[in-house]
């Protein structure tokens, strides 16, 4: 449901310094919009599926997508349809491939999401690493004064979750050895998928999907993020679920990929984890005061709220 979206992803790959041998659109939108703009714009070496109804969805599409792929293809990259590359981004990553030769799988850098400059001195309200530095959130300071933030680095989750996502990694141009990727703009040896797929439990939007499958496989090999290999992710507001759904898979969703990398988690790890949910929570009805969209923020509370006490009695089983 992304054509305008689509068509710029679209323009940016075909000007690739390295083109890809192979294009696939697996299209789950519920009008002929796409279709009938790839019937007048044509893109060399592109495919285009149109999926049933009961096809749709992220992970189900991405499945569907791979079983399609060539067999003489040996790298498969997703990419969001909201997303532009830059022209050499497609080369940053098949050379970490080559130099990686250990490598199951390889990020993109999204670059337009936040704002870093080099670091000249400690700041309280600075996040730090590798000579860098960005703006701190109000979430991140409020928990390490609660104690309810540890240093793992960006990309790897600490025991109760909630650690730093990949977009903490600075613009240093470095390739980074992590365990959690963006789906958008991920990158994967083919061979992988002979023994897994994205789990049928992300339905729909499918939030946090990526985490998920990252973290099942990170446990088999590394994974690394090319800080080279630059992204711009433009957000398409279409095809968003409403806030509450999204509110409550944050939680629900969230407790499941904690779950993926820690199966039995201590105890002081279990408190933590449903101490942050509940600040988090907390931070979120605030935010109805000092935002501009307070239904969206209320009706995500809410959502938050809701999963949080779902998992009382009914927590997800994991694979």
């Amino acid at each position: 449901m992304r054509p305008v979206a689509l068509s710029k992803l679209l323009e940016s790959v075909s000007n690739q310094l390295l083109y890809p041998n192979e294009i696939l659109i697996i299209d789950g939108s519920n009008d002929e919009l796409t279709k009938v703009y790839l019937e007048k714009h044509k893109f060399k070496n592109l495919t285009y599926y149109k999926v049933l109804p009961e096809q749709r969805g992220l992970t189900n599409q991405r499945n569907y997508g791979i079983e399609r792929v060539s067999s003489a293809i040996e790298v498969v990259c997703f990419l969001d349809d909201d997303t532009l590359i830059e022209n050499d981004y497609f080369k940053f990553l098949i050379d970490t491939f080559e130099k990686n030769t250990d490598a199951l799988a390889v990020g993109g850098y999204v670059t337009n999401e936040v704002d870093w400059e080099r670091s000249v001195k400690k700041d309280k309200d600075k996040f730090i690493y590798d000579g860098w530095q960005r703006k701190e959130s109000s979430r991140f300071k409020l928990r390490k004064k609660l104690g309810l933030l540890d240093n793992t680095p960006p990309g790897w989750m600490p025991s109760y979750s909630n650690g730093r996502s990949v977009s903490f990694l600075p613009p240093s141009g470095k390739v980074y050895p992590v365990e959690q990727l963006m789906g958008g703009v991920a990158s994967f040896r083919k061979e992988i998928f002979k023994e897994m797929s994205f789990s049928k439990y992300f339905e729909g939007y499918g939030l946090y999907e990526d985490a998920d499958f990252s973290l099942r496989l990170a446990k088999k090999g590394p994974l690394y993020i090319n800080t080279l290999a630059r992204v711009a992710h433009h957000h398409a507001e279409e095809g968003r679920p409403n806030s509450f759904k999204y509110g409550k898979m944050v939680t629900r969703n969230g407790w499941y990929v904690w779950r993926v990398k820690y199966d039995q988690p201590k105890l002081i790890a279990r408190v933590k984890w449903n101490a942050i949910a509940i600040v988090l929570i907390v931070l979120r009805f605030l935010n109805v005061l000092t935002t501009r969209k307070r239904r969206e923020a209320f009706t995500e509370a809410i959502g938050r709220c809701y999963g949080l006490m779902t998992l009382l009695f009914n927590k997800p089983k994991v694979e």
